[in-house]
């Protein structure tokens, strides 16, 4: 996994799984603490992820909102859409863009 970028916009790649769950939740957490507004997440270039790594996003989520700032999802790859979907995380989680909900095979 790697996590590039600033307390406004982090861009992650590979995997986002319990192998980098500890240095992902360090990354994120940085990030909220260190700024204000809106933190992007950018997953397009997320390859792998797994229920430790959605733990990571939700938990990065709720810090965010304990300090007055909003988690958003960039570019978030379609099979993390329909399980997004799936879990109905959809509903809680900000996505830029959204969701293209209605063309999403269901899970």
């Amino acid at each position: 996994m790697h996590i590039k970028g600033d307390h406004a916009e982090l861009v992650v790649g590979g995997r986002l799984d319990i192998r980098s769950a500890a240095d992902a939740r360090t990354a994120f957490h940085t990030a909220v603490d260190g700024g204000g507004g809106d933190l992007v997440l950018d997953l397009s270039g997320l390859d792998a992820w797994d229920a430790t790594g959605l733990g990571v996003i939700m938990g990065a989520h709720r810090r965010a909102g304990r300090v007055g700032r909003r988690l958003v999802l960039r570019g978030v790859p379609p099979q993390m859409q329909r399980l997004l979907v799936a879990t109905r995380l959809h509903r809680i989680l900000a996505i830029e863009g959204g969701l293209e909900v209605a063309s999403l095979p269901r899970v």
